[in-house]
């Protein structure tokens, strides 16, 4: 028996550092707790929220409830008086009509709210890709004007064509014993491109 005494003394922390309760490892997610309040997945209630605003914006909500509305005064007119469960002023049916109306309308405005954070998202990428847009359109612009500046300065197929001819008249007029001076040849050229 002494053994395990030992044993256990040296599980248990002693001292004024020794705690009471466990000490909780930081390399492993904690313990779920209990709660008094029931949990649900805040995703899962909003797609339902939006699918239940989804069909009381329909047709076919209003065909179905103004049904039921018609069935329920036919009913508790016309039915025998013992099996009538709401007489003339219909309070259970305004009763009923006013918690639809109270679970409809926070339902309603949760879809909204959720839409509007899509829409928010949305707003935010559409304005980033009209940055993107923007700058690749700069970017565009800057390139074609360095490009026409760039075949500012090279050789035109008139440009050519007109050195081509200068220098063939030129040749010419060797041969028939008249000389061209290049002078001559760049005022010429000059007066041609006017």
């Amino acid at each position: 028996m002494a053994p395990e005494r030992e044993s256990t003394r040296e599980r248990s922390p002693a001292g004024a550092t020794a705690a009471t309760r466990p000490r909780a490892r930081l390399d492993q997610p904690r313990p779920p707790r209990r709660r008094l309040l029931p949990e649900w997945d805040p995703e899962a209630f909003g797609r339902l929220s939006e699918r239940i605003a989804r069909f009381l914006g329909t047709g076919r909500f209003i065909v179905w409830m103004t049904i039921v509305i018609i069935a329920w005064v036919l009913w508790n007119i016309f039915a025998p008086s013992d099996l009538r469960f709401d007489n003339y002023p219909f309070i259970f049916l305004t009763l009923m009509l006013s918690l639809q109306a109270s679970y409809a309308a926070p339902l309603i405005l949760l879809a909204q709210n959720r839409q509007d954070d899509r829409d928010k998202v949305n707003l935010e990428q559409d304005r980033k890709q009209n940055e993107r847009s923007i700058a690749d359109t700069e970017y565009l612009t800057r390139e074609i004007a360095s490009l026409r500046i760039g075949l500012g300065e090279v050789a035109t197929r008139d440009w050519i064509r007109s050195e081509l001819q200068d220098i063939v008249k030129e040749l010419e007029g060797r041969q028939d014993g008249h000389v061209v001076f290049p002078a001559e040849r760049s005022t010429r050229r000059d007066v041609d491109d006017r």
